[in-house]
C-alpha cells in the first residue's frame, strides 16, 4: 500500500490556500472522496477543514484510527458530530470563517444545508474550480504512479491480443480484460466527477455495437447487458471483419490513465480503415501543437478542422446529433479533470504538469467505430506519453 508523502499533502494544501487568499476565502471544507484522497491521502468519512492560514484539520467521523495510519497530515481529529466543529476550530485557535468554500458541484443539497446550519451567517461559494486548478498540475510523484497505471493497461492490451477469438461475446472478452487488470492492482472502479457519471473499468464492444451511443458524455457507449447499466459490453458475439474496440481505464494507487485500441479478425472495411488512419493523423496534429502556452481550445479547433478536412464532419466524436464537444480530457484521480481539449476553452493555456487523455474517434452507425486514445503529460522536455501499447490496429 502506497502512502502519499506528507510533503506532497503539504504542498497541495498550500497551493489551495494561495488560491483561497486570492479569492478572499477564509476556509474550504472538503468532503468528496476524490478530493479527500488528494488532500489527505485517505478516504474516511468526515470533512477536511483547510483554513486560509495554518494547518488543515482532518475531522473524521469514521475511522480516525485508520485515517492516522493512512494520512500524513499532522492534525487528524475525531468528529462525533458536525455540531462540534465550531468548538474544535476554536480549540485550535481558528476564527469563525465568514467566507467558506465547498464542493458545490458535487455536494448534495441536504448535506450542504446541514453544514450551512453550523455557520448560518457565513457566505458560501463553490470551491470546486480552485480545487480542480490545484489538481490539474501533476507532481513527479503523481506522474510516476500514472506510469504504473500505463504499464497495467499495456498488460490488458497484451491480454486482449491473446484472448480475442471469433464467436466469444463482447462480455466474455471484457471479463478477461477486467480480470487481467485486477491481477495487476486495478481497484475495480473508475472515478468520475460529473453527476450520474458512472464508469466501468473499460468499454469493450465489437461491430455495430461499438457505434451505439449511451447517456454518457462520451463518443462511444455500447449496449451494455441491461438498460439498468446502459453502457459497455453486451452479449453480442464477435464476428469477422468488424472492429473490436477496447477503451480501457487503467487504475493504480488511485491514479488513472485512459487507452483505446482497435482489433479485428480478418480486417475491416475500407471506410473504417481510412477512419482509423485519419484518427492517428489527428493524434499527430495534437502532438505538434501541445506545448506550454497553447490554449486548450486552439488544439481542439485545429484537430476538429483536420477531421472535417478528412471528410468526417458527420462522424467525428460521434455521429451527427450525438457528437460530443471534446477530443481530450484531463485525467488523474478522476477521469474528467482539467484540462479539457474542448469547445469553449479558447483562452486557457496548457501548463507544464498537465496530464490528459486524447481520444479522436469516428463513429459509423450500423457499421462500427474506430479511433485511438492515449494519455499524455506536459513536461519541461515537451509532451510525454504515459500509455505506450502499439498504436496500430491489430489484425488477426
Amino acid at each position: 500500500m502506497r502512502i502519499t508523502p506528507a510533503t506532497e499533502l503539504e504542498y497541495r494544501c498550500k497551493r489551495l490556500q494561495e488560491f483561497m487568499a486570492e479569492e478572499g476565502l477564509d476556509a474550504v471544507m472538503v468532503m468528496q472522496n476524490a478530493d479527500l484522497f488528494y488532500f489527505t491521502g485517505s478516504i474516511q468519512s468526515g470533512c477536511l477543514y483547510i483554513p486560509v492560514h495554518g494547518q488543515p484539520l482532518y475531522l473524521v467521523r469514521r475511522d480516525a484510527d485508520r485515517a492516522r495510519m493512512e494520512s500524513g497530515l499532522k492534525e487528524i481529529v475525531p468528529l462525533t458530530s458536525m455540531k462540534n466543529i465550531p468548538r474544535i476550530l476554536a480549540e485550535y485557535g481558528y476564527p469563525e470563517p465568514m467566507q467558506i468554500g465547498m464542493e458545490l458541484d458535487v455536494l448534495p443539497v441536504n448535506l450542504f444545508e446541514r453544514y450551512r446550519s453550523i455557520y448560518p451567517d457565513s457566505g458560501y461559494v463553490d470551491a470546486a474550480p480552485l480545487i480542480r486548478r490545484v489538481r490539474m498540475i501533476k507532481s513527479s510523484y503523481e506522474i510516476h504512479i500514472m506510469m504504473d497505471a500505463g504499464r497495467q493497461v499495456d498488460t490488458v492490451y497484451r491480454r486482449a491480443r491473446e484472448a480475442i477469438r471469433e464467436g466469444m461475446t463482447d462480455l466474455e472478452l471484457a471479463a478477461e480484460l477486467e480480470y487481467s487488470a485486477r491481477r495487476e492492482g486495478h481497484p475495480g472502479f473508475v472515478r468520475i466527477r460529473s453527476f450520474n457519471g458512472e464508469m466501468l473499468m473499460g468499454h469493450t464492444f465489437s461491430g455495430a455495437d461499438s457505434a451505439v451511443p449511451a447517456y454518457l458524455d462520451a463518443p462511444l457507449g455500447g449496449m451494455g447487458v441491461s438498460p439498468s447499466v446502459g453502457q459497455g459490453a453486451s452479449y453480442k458475439p464477435i464476428g469477422r471483419n468488424e472492429p473490436i474496440v477496447m477503451d480501457f481505464a487503467g487504475s493504480f494507487d488511485g491514479y488513472l490513465v485512459d487507452q483505446t485500441r482497435v482489433f479485428a479478425i480478418g480486417g475491416v472495411s475500407a471506410r473504417l480503415r481510412k477512419g482509423y488512419d485519419d484518427m492517428l493523423a489527428v493524434q499527430e496534429r495534437m502532438k505538434e501543437l501541445a506545448r506550454p502556452g497553447v490554449a486548450w481550445g486552439e488544439i481542439y479547433d485545429a484537430c476538429l478542422a483536420l477531421a472535417i478536412e478528412q471528410g468526417h464532419a458527420d462522424h467525428f466524436m460521434g455521429y451527427r446529433g450525438m457528437q460530443v464537444s471534446f477530443i481530450g480530457h484531463g485525467i488523474g484521480i478522476e477521469i474528467d479533470e482539467y484540462p479539457l481539449i474542448a469547445r469553449g476553452f479558447g483562452e486557457i493555456p496548457l501548463e507544464i504538469g498537465m496530464a490528459f487523455a486524447f481520444e479522436p474517434k469516428v463513429v459509423f452507425p450500423g457499421e462500427g467505430a474506430v479511433g485511438i486514445e492515449n494519455t499524455f503529460y506536459l513536461s519541461h522536455e515537451g509532451l510525454k506519453q504515459l500509455t505506450f501499447s502499439d498504436d496500430q490496429m491489430v489484425i488477426f
